[in-house]
């Protein structure tokens, strides 16, 4: 079952990215965008590549810190590999679904309680969600001229990727805050289900998401305590999450572009993530390069969005993908080995 369901996962990227290659050269002068891409400053992409690995170790930083706040052992360096592994596994599935799984396999290796990586990474996923929001929510509730002024376009798509993190992020803060109220909840919604489509593992279900909700009770009691542990991990997520924003920026100078601030590119594509975390796309893929030319296109110009375009979306998703899956690999070698020898 689970090799069947990882083969329809990469059957599903595969197809995906096939459709998204097609969309965005279909028609396009391949010569030229060769052209522009070859006479861009490549300083730039290595100082964006440097950006990935240090949005991806942000991550890291947080496993560490919250790990040694509750008093748990944790090696630094499996937390850098931590979240490699999660990176990679969000990339290539729909919706991010894949990466916490993955990440929770490893820590198991490595001896670590299984609800306490669980609480970790939830809090981590409430965090890394909660930045979207306050970006989104501020964004559109100010309503800035100079981004509304490039927005414009995909306003829609904006509204209903700030509608799908707040209920994501009040979702989560219910099952934290109000457990029981959101156990509740769930299992009115199953057992009305139940009845309606009358599925056999209904049981099963309720079981499951009853043991579910104990992990959530813990997540609850450690946020009650460790408020100020809470507000530190959401700075480092907003700083985390700016530097891959950042990316962008840094793509738009290596072309030679300077007329743009680069708050106003960075919040720009804040705005894209916020629109296409949610949506069940590996990576956001397709729907992320669509909004990215819509927006960028009075920024970059009718000749260079798209150059602009390919080399920032490859450095901060491609690039991300191939080294967080070289990374996995080093996982498996360590990690998983060590896991085996000492089993």
């Amino acid at each position: 079952m689970k090799n069947k369901k990882a083969i329809l996962n990469v059957l599903f990227l595969l197809i995906v990215f096939g459709l998204t290659l097609y969309y965005v050269f279909y028609g396009e002068d391949m010569a030229a965008l060769a052209g522009y891409i070859g006479q861009s400053n490549v300083v730039y992409w290595l100082v964006g590549v440097v950006s990935v690995v240090l949005f991806i170790m942000g991550e890291s930083v947080i496993i560490y810190y919250m790990m040694h706040s509750i008093g748990q052992p944790v090696v630094l360096t499996h937390c850098f590999l931590y979240s490699f592994v999660g990176f990679f596994f969000s990339a290539i599935t729909p919706s991010a679904t894949g990466g916490q799984p993955a990440q929770l396999y490893f820590m198991k290796k490595d001896k670590l309680s299984v609800s306490v990586s669980t609480l970790i990474l939830m809090i981590v996923t409430i965090t890394y969600k909660s930045v979207l929001v306050v970006i989104g929510v501020a964004v559109m509730i100010l309503r800035p001229a100079m981004l509304m002024k490039y927005l414009q376009p995909v306003l829609g798509w904006c509204y209903l990727g700030v509608a799908l993190n707040v209920f994501c992020v009040a979702f989560m803060m219910l099952l934290v805050f109000h457990p029981t109220l959101a156990e509740n909840i769930v299992l009115t919604i199953v057992k009305w289900v139940g009845k309606v489509v009358h599925f056999k593992k209904e049981k099963q279900m309720i079981a499951k998401i009853t043991a579910s909700m104990e992990k959530y009770r813990s997540v609850a009691d450690y946020l009650r305590r460790n408020k100020k542990v809470i507000i530190n991990v959401f700075l480092i997520t907003f700083v985390q999450r700016c530097i891959w924003f950042f990316i962008t920026y840094l793509i738009y100078l290596s072309f030679s572009l300077y007329g743009v601030d680069p708050v106003t590119i960075t919040t720009l594509q804040g705005m894209i993530s916020v629109s296409v975390d949610m949506l069940p796309l590996p990576g956001g893929m397709g729907i992320s390069e669509n909004l990215f030319l819509q927006i960028f296109k009075p920024i970059c110009g009718e000749n260079l969005v798209l150059p602009v375009m390919v080399v920032s979306r490859g450095i901060s998703y491609y690039a991300q993908l191939i080294i967080s899956a070289v990374m996995t690999i080093v996982a498996y070698i360590t990690i998983g080995k060590m896991g085996k020898k000492e089993s």
